[in-house]
């Protein structure tokens, strides 16, 4: 039996006006309780992908459907939660924790403008959840990089998301937290959320994501990172010379960085002991 893509992308350019797409002719799924990362450098169309899986990208060509329904621009589809780049947010905005975290919440409320009862305690238990518990009466303006970030996480996860769409959820944050987030996520995904997010950290996206989209301009190449993660696919993704470092062993990816910009027949081969340089 075939399921029901989270996430199906059927030719679809896309971008802020229709003389110039961001990104063209992309067709992809994420299968349901899919856990997958959007790689490629700045202005490559990481965000604007993912802004139309949201309805927020105004010019859209082709077929975007999430959780089986057409997604239009303007309309964001149902039992989705998002998290921005934290560098959107206005940090001056008069708005504590607590009141950020119930916007999650305004899609179910009912007829009634205030929270209810049983709002405030699912805000309460998700700040909990999330390692905030105490921070829900300050301003956001107070916090650290990490509990900006858990604060609008918790915003997305207080609606009961089936789809999880974050932008560089680990962007600003210290190796700890960015830890935190990522061990967060996997297991709301063991527990059937379907997450997409992008990065620009390679090496954290090889370590805990199975599956990976190389974007630029378009999907360059998709699949497992142990896979796609090699030189040329990346330097095709990033448009410099890339090498990757290999666990001799494991096969794992360590490092991928921009190497010289000599052919890659030129690059040395020297490697940290029980590593090699990927093909």
């Amino acid at each position: 039996m075939t399921t029901t893509p989270a996430v199906h992308f059927i030719d679809v350019s896309c971008g802020y006006d229709r003389a110039h797409p961001v990104v063209r002719d992309v067709s992809l799924r994420v299968e349901p309780g899919g856990f997958v990362g959007l790689v490629g450098p700045s202005g490559a169309g990481k965000t604007t992908l993912i802004k139309s899986m949201l309805g927020m990208t105004p010019s859209v060509s082709g077929t975007v459907r999430v959780g089986g329904r057409a997604v239009s621009p303007g309309r964001s589809p149902d039992r989705v939660g998002y998290v921005p780049q934290v560098e959107t947010v206005d940090w001056t905005f008069p708005v504590t924790v607590e009141q950020v975290v119930m916007m999650g919440k305004i899609g179910g409320m009912g007829p009634l403008p205030w929270p209810s009862r049983t709002d405030r305690r699912e805000v309460a238990e998700t700040l909990e959840r999330l390692g905030i518990g105490g921070l829900g009466g300050r301003h956001i303006r107070d916090l650290s990089g990490g509990q900006q970030q858990r604060t609008f996480l918790a915003r997305a996860l207080v609606a009961n998301p089936a789809l999880l769409i974050l932008d560089e959820p680990t962007a600003s944050v210290d190796i700890k937290t960015r830890d935190d987030i990522l061990h967060l996520l996997a297991e709301l995904n063991r527990q059937g959320v379907t997450i997409v997010m992008t990065t620009h950290e390679l090496n954290t996206v090889a370590a805990h994501l199975p599956w990976v989209l190389c974007v630029n301009g378009g999907i360059v190449a998709q699949g497992r990172p142990v896979d796609i993660f090699t030189g040329p696919i990346l330097s095709r993704t990033f448009q410099t010379e890339m090498r990757v470092v290999r666990d001799a062993e494991s096969g794992a990816v360590l490092v991928a960085e921009a190497g010289s910009h000599r052919p890659f027949s030129e690059l040395p081969t020297v490697a940290p002991a029980g590593a090699e340089i990927a093909p």
